[in-house]
């Protein structure tokens, strides 16, 4: 039962880092700021966060003319829901 809520509680605050983060460079795109590394965003979508990025896109409208993100980040989200049902269900 622990571990759900360990799995749980990091799912959501890496996605909610991810959200928070795209927001943020959607920000800095307009006023010509210091911006996010596309990598940065790769790597917390393989680490879990996929779905924070993609509702992101939606939100700020931010990354969506990026064929890398526009097919790349829901295809992660697939293997981000592969990985979580294997750490919950089977480990």
């Amino acid at each position: 039962m622990i571990k759900l809520y360990i799995i749980m509680g990091y799912i959501f605050i890496l996605n909610l880092t991810s959200y928070i983060m795209t927001g943020y460079d959607k920000k800095k795109a307009r006023t010509y700021g210091w911006r996010v590394p596309e990598k940065r965003f790769f790597i917390l979508a393989f680490l879990g966060g996929a779905t924070g990025i993609y509702l992101g896109m939606k939100k700020f409208r931010h990354k969506t003319k990026h064929g890398l993100f526009v097919y790349g980040i829901p295809l992660i989200i697939l293997l981000n829901l592969v990985v979580y049902y294997y750490l919950i269900f089977k480990v």
